[in-house]
């Protein structure tokens, strides 16, 4: 087994790590300490937040400090306040052992003169968000122009956040000669131009797949209708008594919403979003970290920074737009080896997006039915028992009691008694589910003869779409897409032809303005959809195939006629 001393770490940095309770590396560590420790290049370390990634970097850097010099040598930029901290804490952790090491955090939300005052006593590593740090910098009371190392940690969350242009304006003030190690989750097309434009031929080091979501969460979705989601999550939250975990709400509104009706229910939960002030938001994760809330409701933005141990669960109220949101969302569960579970509830019409991520993350998400009432109570019941089982027993506290609490209850047997015991926490998950309603979408399938005879009663327009089966699409993928983008769930959808990098499809002509103007600018997974009015079936398709064709000739400079020739019959149906 490697050890951190394998590695090449000083003795002094074991101390304050194996102090902490680390005895091994974790995979990222193994990988980055000794090229970092040894070489002096560029970095790019891909890795899921919660796998180690502050030792990874943090280690190599205390060691190599110049401990005479009370000058910035190291800055560390990353998204949020939350992380900032963290970070800073972690690194006088480590330097616990080492005389002379000063780490210093700055960021929004707290005072910028206590921050002058600190800075002006010198320190040799700054961690610090983009919009505070620039503006030190601006005011002249940092100086970062002679930095030996950058360290760019949650790269992807800072540009998701807008930092890109003060990412951009304090990379200038910093020296041709510093050393930079870009960590991110993901690797999107915005991390891989800073990575290009501001490091030199980096070392790739990547822990998993690219882009790929943690390895320990298990996927899972719950298919319901829209109006449903909210019973939905709080069977969910009952079938697990012991949850620990965010649930991610797209909008603001939502997020105080869902919170509220959790609190009025009963449920241990909060709200985490915007427009909190920091003394807020402070209170709410302080009550969460220490577990006085089982539940957060929170936005992408409001968790982004987050950095909570043993999450068990993360809920998604609404799937993310968005890949890299998801991965993030995802990855908060699952961490340090423990094993974690993502969950999504979804409508029907919506299962499209289930099929890109899976496609992305190289994972399959599991289907579950919405428990159902009895299975929820049986769960409950024996959490209690469970529970109840586990309890530590003072007996110094309940001994003076006894006598009177056996001489009240001396008038029920064994069993009675135990039932009193159960019923008592018991009663309100019996009474609520007593009559609960399946909230499983059933699949119903319509018969042809009643398809066949709507699409007459509806005048159609035929479309053109720019995804097709090597998209993974398939005809109820389409049908959610087309919900999704416009907003409506009940546009008459007429016959669709998937192809492999296209598709065509019937829409009620009432709605094509709408449709049309629903995907102007509309993407998923970071690609264009592009919807046009199709021209007449036979000619639409002809003409759809030769300008393929065209394209694909001025690049091979095959001539147009023989290829239409060669891939006529292929095409003649469509």
């Amino acid at each position: 087994m490697i050890s951190f001393k394998d590695l090449g770490v000083s003795p002094e940095l074991i101390q304050g790590i194996e102090a902490l309770g680390f005895k091994e590396p974790m995979p990222i560590q193994e990988k980055v300490i000794p090229v970092m420790l040894a070489q002096k290049k560029d970095l790019v370390g891909l890795a899921q937040t919660g796998t180690g990634k502050t030792a990874a970097f943090g280690l190599p850097i205390l060691q190599k400090l110049d401990l005479s010099k009370k000058i910035p040598q190291a800055l560390i930029l990353c998204p949020t306040r939350e992380l900032c901290i963290q970070i800073s804490n972690d690194l006088i952790s480590y330097a616990k052992k080492i005389k002379g090491v000063r780490i210093l955090a700055v960021y929004g939300g707290a005072s910028i003169e206590v921050q002058i005052k600190e800075l002006k006593k010198g320190s040799q590593v700054i961690v610090a968000t983009p919009g505070r740090l620039l503006d030190l910098i601006n005011r002249g009371r940092v100086d970062v122009s002679s930095i030996d190392f950058l360290v760019l940690d949650e790269a992807d969350e800072m540009l998701n956040m807008g930092f890109k242009e003060e990412l951009t304006s304090i990379l200038v003030e910093t020296p041709e000669t510093k050393i930079v190690y870009l960590f991110s989750a993901t690797m999107p097309q915005e991390v891989a131009k800073i990575a290009a434009g501001y490091m030199k031929n980096p070392i790739e080091i990547i822990i998993g797949r690219r882009n790929a979501g943690a390895e320990n969460v298990r996927h899972i979705y719950y298919s319901v209708q829209a109006h449903d989601r909210y019973l939905a999550l709080k069977r969910i939250i009952d079938y697990n008594p012991d949850i620990y975990g965010i649930v991610f709400c797209r909008t603001r509104i939502e997020t105080k919403e869902i919170a509220e009706k959790l609190i009025q229910d009963g449920y241990n939960a909060d709200a985490l979003h915007g427009d909190l002030s920091q003394a807020q938001r402070d209170y709410v994760m302080k009550k969460f970290r220490n577990k006085t809330l089982q539940i957060i409701v929170a936005t992408d933005v409001a968790a982004r920074g987050l950095d909570v141990s043993d999450l068990t669960h993360i809920i998604n109220y609404q799937l993310p737009d968005e890949l890299q949101i998801y991965t993030h969302r995802s990855g908060r569960t699952g961490r340090a080896g423990k094993r974690g579970v993502s969950i999504a509830i979804v409508h029907q019409k919506e299962t499209y997006k289930i099929r890109h991520i899976e496609k992305k993350i190289n994972k399959k998400f599991e289907y579950h039915p919405v428990p159902e009432g009895r299975a929820i109570c049986e769960k409950q019941l024996f959490n209690i028992i469970d529970r109840m089982e586990r309890v530590d027993v003072d007996d110094s506290q309940i001994d003076p009691y006894l006598n009177v609490i056996c001489k009240k209850l001396e008038w029920l047997d064994k069993e009675q008694l135990i039932k009193q015991f159960v019923a008592l926490e018991f009663n309100r998950f019996l009474s609520y589910y007593k009559n609960a309603p399946d909230l499983n979408v059933p699949k119903v399938r319509e018969g042809k003869k009643d398809k066949k005879y709507r699409m007459n009663q509806v005048e159609m327009t035929r479309f053109f779409l720019n995804q097709g089966k090597k998209d993974d699409l398939a005809p109820l993928d389409l049908i959610g897409m087309i919900n999704d983008a416009t907003g409506i769930r009940n546009i008459e959808i007429g016959k669709i032809d998937i192809f492999n990098s296209f598709s065509f499809f019937e829409a009620d002509k009432n709605y094509t303005e709408k449709i049309l103007y629903s995907f102007k600018n509309h993407k998923i997974n970071n690609k264009r959809v592009n919807v046009e009015i199709a021209a007449p079936k036979e000619d639409g398709a002809k003409k759809t195939e030769k300008s393929r064709f065209r394209e694909k000739n001025q690049k091979s400079k095959v001539g147009l006629r023989g290829s239409f020739m060669r891939s006529n019959k292929k095409w003649k149906n469509v």
